[in-house]
């Protein structure tokens, strides 16, 4: 198994939402799929490094039909130099069915490595095949406080820490298994693979075994993936639901 089939992300729609490395995961899968097409529904930073063009139009469905490249981004607008803004749901709804595999960022972080969702976010669309709820390894042992998390107070309601208290394994996998958490917002037929990102050693992958045990306790998903992002063979490992 590799990265894409880990994820089930080899056809259809697949959103990243949570922390820790939507990008990276995003950029990793779209050059191991055949034909991607990257998009959000939410701000998206610039991503024109890891694709072969970026088209900014009102009528993604016509460019994803007539441009050759892959993998190829569409965004509806360069809000400002270092960012594009996103669709809206059922734009790309619409171009999910003309897309074989389609990448889309559904919600933000502010570059941290572990959030839970406002009441406003993640912007999954209905089309989702399969959604991706991302955190890092490296929030455990660390306080809850604004340093790696987004949204502290959404974190600390679902995990009962607070902010300041030292987060654990089974507060990562509370919040990646909540249907407030990681799982808000999914569309009943898609499928939720959690990502434990930023498993770069020994210690690490058994912090990341000790979040997926606690998650597969908590939640009906088929596995939780274990990866390195960063590195040249992202996946690190897969514990089977």
């Amino acid at each position: 198994m590799d990265i894409v089939d880990a994820l089930e992300a080899r056809r259809g729609t697949t959103c990243v939402v949570g922390a820790g490395g939507k990008k990276t995961t995003m950029a990793t899968l779209a050059g191991r799929l055949d034909s991607a097409v990257v998009t959000a529904t939410v701000r998206i930073p610039i991503f024109d490094s890891w694709v072969e063009r970026v088209v900014v139009t009102d009528d993604p469905v016509s460019a994803v039909e007539s441009a050759d490249e892959r993998p190829l981004g569409v965004v509806p607008e360069r809000e400002r130099s270092d960012r594009y803004r996103g669709y809206d749901r059922e734009t790309v709804d619409e171009l999910a069915r003309h897309a074989d595999s389609l990448l889309v960022k559904a919600d933000g972080a502010r570059m941290r490595e572990f959030k839970a969702p406002d009441d406003r976010e993640p912007r999954i669309p209905a089309a989702a095949d399969t959604v991706v709820p991302i955190a890092s390894a490296h929030v455990v042992g660390e306080p809850l406080g604004d340093e790696r998390v987004h949204r502290v107070d959404r974190v600390a309601a679902l995990t009962g820490r607070e902010p300041g208290e030292t987060l654990g394994p089974a507060d990562v996998a509370a919040v990646l298994a909540s249907r407030d958490g990681g799982r808000k917002g999914v569309p009943e037929d898609a499928t939720v693979v959690p990502l434990i990102n930023m498993v770069d050693d020994d210690a690490l992958e058994a912090t990341a075994r000790d979040i997926a045990a606690e998650l597969l306790a908590r939640a009906d998903v088929p596995r939780v993936v274990l990866a390195e992002m960063r590195a040249d063979e992202p996946l690190v490992g897969v514990v089977e639901g």
